[in-house]
């Protein structure tokens, strides 16, 4: 169990992922754990639930805490970050899950050097996630075990030492959920327009990705295939594969997630810039 008290700056989807990830796994007691927003009744919803200290005031949150963990909306973090200015204690380690804020911008906004940014995904709330983190120079090597442990409740998690990779890992895995969901969607729906009742289709194709995953995990494993040939073990000339992929190929299937992820990628660029972007649509690659 950590021995530090850990303060969510933000107590939405993710905040509340967090905080029951690290009481799942035995990290934190619940009166180790703040949390603040700026609904009391959000607050006091987690309380019941888990046991944890309500706030709505944010520098009171944060007064002893040793963890401060940034984790609102991005449109809301120059108001967090004005409110916080100066209230961290110079010991405490700033974790922050906002999209696009770098850690220039969050140091800065708080008058605070140790900073860790993060992108973490939904998942990370049955602790299958996994999140890509940079910690700024000043933070200390027992600070990134701290992070390395909060991080690794929810999942995997991989450290780099290139900030341009969270805002690609925010595109990426940090959306990436959102365009699997879709893909599900449509296969669901594909299997009852043929007919299929809803709750079969679900369960064809929930455990035919999700084998289709654990096939690719062990096979990579043991012999380090790529995954497109295991795509062509499945496409036989002339076949039922063949036909399909040949219509997402000719429907731009390759090229639209591509634009999609680049879209994300500038977005969480301009969320960053906290301005306007323009993408011109040469950037986005051709349909």
């Amino acid at each position: 169990m950590l021995s530090q008290k850990i303060t969510f700056i933000g107590s939405g989807a993710m905040g509340e992922a967090m905080i029951a990830s690290l009481l799942r796994g035995g990290l934190a007691s619940p009166e180790a754990i703040h949390a603040a927003d700026v609904r009391r009744e959000r607050v006091d919803e987690l309380q019941q639930k888990y046991g944890i200290q309500p706030f709505t005031d944010n520098p009171a949150a944060v007064a002893a805490a040793d963890v401060a963990v940034l984790s609102v909306k991005p449109q809301r973090l120059t108001e967090v970050l004005h409110s916080l200015k100066g209230a961290i204690p110079s010991r405490s380690l700033v974790l922050s899950i906002v999209a696009g804020a770098t850690i220039e911008k969050i140091s800065q906004g708080l008058a605070h050097q140790a900073v860790v940014r993060s992108m973490p995904n939904t998942p990370a709330q049955i602790g299958k996630g996994i999140t890509v983190w940079m910690a700024a120079p000043s933070v200390s090597a027992a600070q990134k075990e701290t992070a390395h442990a909060i991080l690794g409740a929810f999942g995997e998690e991989v450290m780099v030492d290139d900030e341009s990779y969270l805002d690609m890992a925010t595109a990426l895995s940090g959306t990436g959920p959102a365009y699997a969901f879709i893909f599900m969607e449509a296969m669901i729906d594909a299997g009852v327009h043929m007919g299929f009742p809803r709750h079969i289709s679900e369960r064809l194709v929930v455990q035919t990705l999700r084998g289709a995953v654990d096939y690719y995990e062990v096979v990579n494993k043991q012999s380090g295939v790529h995954v497109a040939a295991l795509r062509n073990q499945v496409t036989s000339p002339g076949g039922t594969s063949a036909e399909a992929l040949y219509y997402l190929e000719k429907a731009g299937f390759r090229t639209a997630i591509s634009r999609a992820i680049w879209a994300a990628y500038q977005r969480s660029l301009e969320l960053g810039r906290e301005k306007p972007v323009h993408i011109p649509e040469r950037e986005l690659g051709e349909a």
